[in-house]
């Protein structure tokens, strides 16, 4: 089903609500630590304006389950955008009722109001058909630019499309359907995946659904523990799911019968514990010590990994080699993050871990595409259905 983009349709003069994802980490003092995603609105919001649209702003922030609370209020979210776009940039400190709509009414062409938490209200979460009423009816046209919460079902997501004439996806949304769409849909061969994080129990639907579209599947991290548990490996006190050793099983047995290769870690970097570690010890998977546990891989998995990383066309990352947020078990997941940036292929990353290492090794503007969506991202790997995009087609 086609969805139309923002440039589709006429915004002149027009009441737009945009649904962004502006859940930006605050400090203590409700300073804003990382302004990306509000930097990643910035090219809807502009063609917005020049298009002399009245933009009508929503987000989420934080989980307030229904009520309101001034931590998590997004009025640092009008400051800051209101710096970045250098005009005024007027805040409601509700998102429906009489005051929302006598603001509303005021907003010039090309001019901005931002809306309060729409999850200060249960009626967001729970995608009432009366909230979303409410939503609607202050707008002429609704555009969804949050592909972040894609995968939501929620007021300001689907069930506000069903009361307004018309409806597209922002330059953002669009932007990652179509480079995901290049990912999975049609890719450049050979396509990695490169899979980490903690828990096999996270990338589980993911490795189910795309095991057959992938070429090469690298598994570094705490999930690559229950991998080699499958495989015979004891692994000392490395955190293990036990429970996911035989699936762990079935899923190499798979690949095996696709064709398709799985690498594990062949050595790991290794403490008896997480924090308060200076350095670990390099030592072969066979040879974990049975008080220690695996917290980075090793010099030669690095090596092997990098060997499938430069020949791929295509390379799709979530989740780091190890504990990356302790420097003693960060160089994994740095060189990982180095080689992919280095490869030429076309590269995908998402999650927060795996954007946060590939900012921090300093090569974010050499990956091809860094979504936005974590756990939308996930489940579009998954081959789930998105809600919040299944709501723009007509």
């Amino acid at each position: 089903m086609a969805i139309k983009s923002i440039r589709d349709i006429d915004i002149k003069g027009k009441r737009v609500f945009f649904r962004f994802d502006f859940n930006v980490p605050l400090d203590a003092s409700g300073v804003i630590k990382d302004d990306t995603r509000i930097r990643r609105a910035l090219p809807t919001i502009n063609y917005a304006i020049e298009q002399g649209a009245k933009l009508i702003l929503t987000s989420h922030l934080g989980r307030p389950k229904g009520e309101k609370k001034p931590e998590m209020s997004l009025r640092p979210a009008a400051i800051r955008l209101q710096e970045l776009v250098g005009r005024e940039v007027r805040f409601v400190d509700d998102c429906i009722g009489q005051k929302v709509k006598e603001a509303v009414a005021t907003i010039p062409d090309g001019g901005l109001l931002l809306l309060e938490n729409l999850r200060f209200h249960s009626g967001e979460t729970k995608n009432d058909l009366e909230f979303a009423r409410e939503l609607a009816s202050i707008a002429d046209v609704y555009v969804n630019d949050a592909f972040g919460t894609a995968h939501r079902a929620h007021a300001s997501t689907v069930g506000i499309t069903s009361f307004v004439k018309e409806k597209a996806a922002g330059l953002l949304l669009k932007e990652e359907l179509e480079n995901l769409d290049k990912a999975f849909s049609n890719p450049a061969r050979p396509v990695v995946a490169i899979f980490g994080g903690a828990k096999v129990s996270d990338k589980l639907g993911v490795l189910t659904n795309i095991l057959d579209r992938m070429d090469v599947v690298l598994i570094g991290g705490g999930m690559a523990n229950t991998f080699l548990r499958a495989s015979g490996t004891a692994m000392g006190t490395s955190r293990i799911e036990e429970d996911l050793v035989g699936t762990a099983s079935e899923i190499l047995q798979s690949a095996k019968n696709m064709g398709r290769e799985v690498l594990l870690p062949v050595d790991v970097v290794v403490a008896d514990r997480m924090e308060g570690v200076s350095r670990g010890e390099l030592v072969d998977v066979q040879s974990v010590p049975s008080e220690e546990m695996a917290l980075d891989v090793g010099s030669r998995t690095i090596k092997n990994f990098e060997v499938e990383i430069g020949k791929a066309g295509t390379i799709i990352w979530n989740g780091p080699m190890g504990v990356f947020e302790n420097p003693a078990f960060s160089h994994g997941t740095m060189e990982i993050a180095r080689a992919v940036a280095a490869s030429g292929a076309f590269s995908v990353v998402g999650g927060g871990d795996t954007i946060r290492a590939v900012q921090q090794r300093g090569v974010a503007d050499k990956i091809s595409y860094i979504s936005t969506g974590g756990g939308a991202f996930m489940e579009f790997m998954e081959g789930k259905i998105l809600p919040g995009v299944a709501a723009l087609e007509s």
